[in-house]
């Protein structure tokens, strides 16, 4: 019955959106390529393809609704600038919404620092401006003297009006309530609208899986980002002193998130007993507006050492010196939320590190479990889709047009739940087509899901060994074209239970669909790597700078010397761990790695039958 009621509204969706004609802009012009030359970093391929996606939505004459969903730092507010420039290009009007006036603030610096070489004007609406200054930004937004306007929730309230709006930018729609989505629906139906999100809420991400909404996924990781090393811990006055003194120590600055504001100075007096070395600063959104913004300038300019704030940092602050995050009482905190907050660290070329810090063990409630669970296992770059589905299946896809964020999904499973729901849509397609005389058809056409890198992404993360060796892999959709073709032939790879098996998919895939991608050739070699480390009873293999560390989950000591004769020179085995310099792997370190673990399960199983003949 939900599905059923569901399909109908959804249907009704579909056809709005199709029948309303919306502004078609005008190609590029001269100024939007000087624009794009001026931006100080490479595009990588995934930027390049959802900026032609957003181009093409914008020169169409049915009005934009498109999901752009990359990890945190992965380049997301230049292709939100490239859109509004276009836009404004063209003559119409930009509203930036974002959840938090500190967010406003930073990107209102980055679009008038980007811009300032072109005739464009750019505003900011937030509570950090003064009640005069506000009323006179609206008036000239009615005026049509604003050409971008950055606002947090207030750029939706009532007395706000644009004399011709062209595109709305939500950054992370997650944080905006009921309401202020009811705003945005009807504004939805008129004008281009881009969603930049790193974890879609499970509505979000449902509605782009069943083709509501437009989505492209940025999966590649800028160049030198590394992924963030992530620890769950009971408070410990030890691992807090430790941890801080150490990113101290190497000229970086800490978060210490404390999402009670009640006591956070009494905790920020407490930490600055225990690491008196360090400076400390407070930050919260109950703090009045100046206090705010000069402790916020204060720590980004390195006069602070730790910052002890609540959630405020969560969405798009951008500080590449800060490098630890810890977060006290991880466990009352959702999991969408804590992925953002684990993305302001880690976001240059240095390691980071998150420590989620929680209560004795035995007071966690199971799903508080859960959610800690998923953020250790996705520790890799571009984990923002796996967070997004694991959350789909753990709340449910909610009443995708109302206030409901939980759903029947939980009872069935999202597989059968969305199989259901597309059952529904047909069937409600085909009685109103013939209720129609076949007429009108393709106005209930639901366009389809351009992206479905979240499914596939969720697909492809099998369980077994964690590997994090800097090798992208991946089906691209121009390889295999047909979303649920692309989607069995991961489950394929999933289910492989020997290494020899590998080379059957190869073929299977080699006859059906011709050569194979090197991002294709890249997954295979991974699955085979998967499955000899899961047969050698490794943990993870992760590069590590110049060499490669295998991990145990039980003590490999006692074998030292057998495991000697087994490996290349230059080998070092500890307690729980090998060490494999890629020196030593040469001439081709991923063929030699290759060769070295299945050495390695080759010797665990030896061990293995050994020890069963003893009967030891």
């Amino acid at each position: 019955r939900s599905t059923r009621e569901m399909a109908s509204e959804l249907l009704a969706l579909y056809a709005a959106r199709e029948l309303v004609d919306g502004h078609s802009f005008v190609p590029d012009a001269q100024w939007q390529a000087e624009l794009e030359e001026s931006f100080p970093f490479e595009e990588t391929p995934d930027q390049r393809a959802t900026i032609a996606d957003v181009k093409a939505d914008m020169e169409s004459v049915k009005p934009m609704d498109r999901l752009v969903c990359g990890d945190v730092g992965y380049g997301k507010t230049e292709i939100a600038l490239r859109a509004a420039f276009k836009a404004v290009m063209d003559g119409k009007q930009v509203a930036v919404l974002v959840p938090t006036t500190v967010l406003a603030q930073q990107h209102y610096a980055t679009f008038s620092q980007r811009l300032s070489a072109f005739p464009t004007r750019v505003e900011v609406l937030s509570r950090f401006r003064a009640q005069q200054e506000q009323r006179d930004v609206v008036e000239r937004l009615k005026r049509g003297e604003v050409d971008i306007c950055i606002g947090t929730h207030r750029l939706i309230q009532k007395d706000v009006e644009f004399k011709d709006l062209g595109l709305l930018v939500v950054d992370e729609e997650q944080r905006f309530g009921v309401a202020h989505k009811e705003r945005l629906k009807r504004l939805r139906e008129e004008v281009d609208v881009l969603t930049l999100t790193a974890t879609p809420i499970p509505r979000s991400l449902h509605m782009a899986l069943a083709g509501v909404r437009d989505m492209s996924a940025i999966e590649t990781p800028p160049e030198e980002r590394l992924p963030i090393k992530t620890y769950v811990s009971e408070f410990s006055d030890a691992l807090i002193r430790e941890a801080v003194l150490r990113e101290i120590d190497r000229q970086g600055q800490v978060y210490f998130l404390h999402n009670r504001v009640y006591n956070i100075n009494y905790i920020a007096n407490y930490l600055s007993k225990l690491v008196p070395e360090a400076r400390f600063g407070v930050a919260h959104g109950q703090m009045p507006e100046g206090e705010l913004e000069d402790a916020m300038l204060d720590f980004a300019e390195g006069a602070m050492d730790v910052l002890v704030c609540t959630t405020i940092i969560e969405s798009g602050l951008d500080i590449p010196n800060v490098n630890t995050l810890i977060i006290n009482r991880a466990d009352t905190l959702g999991l969408s939320q804590l992925y953002q907050l684990r993305g302001r660290v880690g976001r240059s070329a240095r390691r980071a590190y998150c420590y989620l810090l929680v209560p004795q063990s035995a007071s966690l409630t199971e799903p508080a479990e859960k959610r800690l669970r998923t953020m250790l296992d996705a520790n890799e770059l571009g984990a923002g889709f796996r967070i997004a589905m694991k959350d789909l299946e753990i709340r449910g896809a909610g009443n995708i047009l109302g206030a409901e964020q939980s759903g029947n999904i939980h009872a069935v499973g999202f597989d059968l739940y969305t199989r259901l729901l597309s059952n529904a849509v047909e069937e409600l397609r085909a009685r109103r087509e013939s209720a129609g005389g076949g007429d009108g058809g393709d106005a209930q056409t639901p366009p389809a899901a351009n992206g479905a890198a979240p499914a596939e992404t969720a697909a492809a993360a099998s369980a077994g060994p964690i590997l994090d060796i800097g090798i992208p892999a991946s089906i691209p959709d121009d390889y295999i074209a047909d979303l649920p073709a692309r989607l069995a032939m991961y489950q394929r790879v999933i289910m492989l239970k020997a290494p020899s098996e590998v080379a059957d998919v190869e073929d299977e895939l080699r006859d059906r669909f011709g050569p194979l991608p090197w991002q294709a050739r890249n997954l295979l070699y991974l699955a085979r790597l998967r499955l000899y480390a899961k047969r050698a009873g490794v943990q993870s293999v992760m590069r590590e700078g110049e060499r490669i560390v295998l991990r145990f989950g039980a003590q490999i000591g006692g074998a030292r010397p057998a495991l000697q004769r087994q490996l290349v020179s230059g080998a070092e085995i500890g307690n729980t761990q090998i060490r494999l310099p890629l020196s030593a792997l040469a001439p081709d370190w991923e063929r030699g790695l290759e060769q070295a673990l299945e050495r390695l399960a080759d010797f665990a199983e030896r061990m293995l039958a050994a020890g069963e003949g003893s009967g030891g």
